[in-house]
């Protein structure tokens, strides 16, 4: 029996096409928290960006790939990184002029490349940002993840530089910079099942992208957006239509939960 339910954002929730939220996705995700469902999000944004979900009712949030969970507003597990890496990322980065974002309970940049076409653009497909983000006032504060704007071929310099670190692709022009290798979304879900003492079993996963393949092979019933690419829905248990089809409701009602 399903009694948790974990959500991506873009490309699940909202739509592949416009980055929205249809009327249908939205009264499904309220039906199912009506029902006493428990709706968990789960996400590469930042926590900042999820504003529109916590008004719609979900009140716990996996951020920044799992670095950061939150359960209303308790922090039920943050992975750091360290200053010293996060300082010398950057100074490598500005160095080679790349733009590096920061993940902290908001979201700011290094403004290197800050109007540069290529990282505008990721930005509006990875986050929906329709504007360059503030610059990061100091590295001093506590970062949960990194994210490189460089291709495969200009990545390669940082990973020869920084060996120890996981450079995990997710668009063709952004990286996460993890330091943690249980840094992801399956690890993130694992912890807020034991947290709310249920089972893997118990639970079911809407996905998109590269980075939710490992949840959707962690949970009972994993699904698979249209939208999706072959690997994912491979790893999936179900392939339901695209976000722009309204596949979050069609899924649920396939499976009854509304």
């Amino acid at each position: 029996m399903i009694r948790i339910v974990f959500f991506d954002v873009d490309g699940t929730l909202l739509s592949e096409t416009d980055r929205g939220l249809s009327s249908a996705t939205a009264d499904s995700i309220r039906e199912l928290i009506h029902k006493g469902m428990r709706v968990v999000l789960v996400t590469g944004r930042p926590y900042s960006l999820c504003e529109e979900f916590i008004d719609l009712g979900i009140d716990t949030i996996i951020s920044a790939n799992g670095a950061l969970i939150k359960m209303g507003d308790e922090i039920i597990h943050k992975s750091v990184l360290s200053g010293q890496m996060v300082r010398e990322l950057s100074e490598f980065a500005e160095l080679n002029n790349h733009s590096i974002s920061y993940f902290t309970e908001s979201f700011a940049m290094n403004d290197v490349c800050a109007t540069d076409v290529r990282v505008l653009g990721a930005l509006q497909e990875t986050l929906g940002v329709t504007h360059s983000p503030q610059k990061m006032d100091s590295l001093e504060q506590e970062v949960v993840c990194m994210c490189l704007y460089a291709d495969e071929t200009e990545a390669e310099k940082f990973q020869d530089r920084f060996s120890s670190l996981r450079f995990v692709r997710f668009h063709p022009y952004v990286s996460n910079v993890l330091e943690e290798n249980e840094v992801s979304k399956s690890a993130a879900a694992a912890r807020v099942l034991d947290y709310l003492h249920l089972t893997r079993e118990e639970a079911m996963a809407f996905g998109d992208g590269e980075n939710d393949i490992d949840l959707l092979e962690f949970v009972g019933l994993g699904i698979a957006m249209g939208n999706g690419g072959e690997r994912l829905k491979q790893s999936a248990d179900y392939v339901t239509l695209k976000a722009s089809e309204d596949g979050v409701t069609h899924a649920l009602k396939k499976f009854r939960l509304i």
